[in-house]
């Protein structure tokens, strides 16, 4: 049962936690899906090679070839799609569902007491091992943890004008180099034990009817202080955020508009003001080629 909290945009959801299977295994991803059939493959071919089962699809762009190119990646077996073309609104108050917040409500309900874990991301978005084979290793090794916070290591746009031959991992190593210095655009997203969440919002969970959570170091926190050097942590793992990625993608990207409804103009100066404190001060980060170069590959 869904229970909503008011507000212009509903992105909060209350929810009643599935109840876990006898042989519930493995990570799942659930991730909402449009305009991705460039680099679906290489997303999901990196993720299963880092230890993911399976990929709860929620289709957004229906007939875009997105989910198409996933399923010739990894294999039907290893997808379930979902059609999701969802624009709803609360028709007493007028606020606006958020889209992903439902997908990741639907997701928690219908799929998660199928799996040990789910990680909610973006086809943007690489979780990556830093030292281990795989992300479950590093999951079994933090416990019995119900959700873990992420924080994004953002990349821009490299100097890249059109998209590159080969890939995103190759081509886009320059990261910001320090999120605490851009508290606007430092987000976390999360791996989640189903079974436990009681709310659901795209960049935190409530668990057990707390909103608190732990870092890949095992260290707990309130949801509303992780943005402190003492919490923020990619040790373990680290989650590539490719925002941009070439500059042609960027305003195509912009074009698109918000997952929202938010008015274009603001939508665009909103990105654009994230693009330049993405990219106003970057390291090299081959993190991403450091964990293929372990399992032999230089690209996927």
């Amino acid at each position: 049962m869904l229970g909503l909290f008011r507000s212009r945009t509903v992105s909060k959801l209350q929810v009643s936690p599935p109840v876990a299977h006898a042989d519930r295994s493995g990570l799942a991803i659930a991730v909402i899906l449009r305009g991705e059939a460039k680099h679906i493959a290489e997303w999901a071919k990196f993720h299963v090679l880092a230890g993911v089962s399976h990929f709860i699809a929620y289709d957004n762009g229906p007939g875009d070839g997105t989910v198409d190119a996933l399923i010739a990646a990894v294999g039907h077996d290893q997808v379930t799609v979902i059609p999701w073309d969802q624009r709803l609104t609360d028709a007493r108050s007028g606020a606006e569902l958020h889209n992903q917040a439902l997908s990741f409500a639907h997701a928690i309900r219908n799929f998660g007491g199928r799996f040990r874990w789910l990680a909610f991301i973006d086809p943007d978005e690489f979780i990556i091992p830093r030292m281990d084979d795989t992300v479950p290793e590093v999951l079994n090794g933090l416990g019995d943890f119900g959700c873990l916070s992420l924080p994004w290591a953002m990349f821009g746009r490299c100097g890249h004008d059109t998209p590159p031959q080969g890939g995103m991992l190759p081509n886009y190593l320059l990261r910001n180099r320090d999120p605490l210095t851009t508290p606007r655009v430092l987000k976390f997203k999360c791996i989640v034990d189903a079974c436990r969440v009681t709310a659901v919002q795209v960049h935190e969970f409530e668990i057990d009817g707390s909103g608190e959570g732990f870092n890949d170091q095992g260290q707990l926190a309130r949801h509303t202080a992780r943005a402190t050097a003492q919490f923020v942590s990619s040790s373990a793992l680290q989650l590539n955020h490719y925002y941009t990625r070439s500059d042609a993608e960027l305003r195509a990207k912009i074009a698109r508009g918000s997952n929202k409804t938010v008015e274009q103009a603001k939508h665009a100066a909103r990105v654009w003001r994230n693009v330049e404190m993405i990219e106003t001060d970057v390291i090299e980060d081959r993190t991403a080629l450091d964990f293929l170069s372990r399992r032999g590959l230089t690209s996927l």
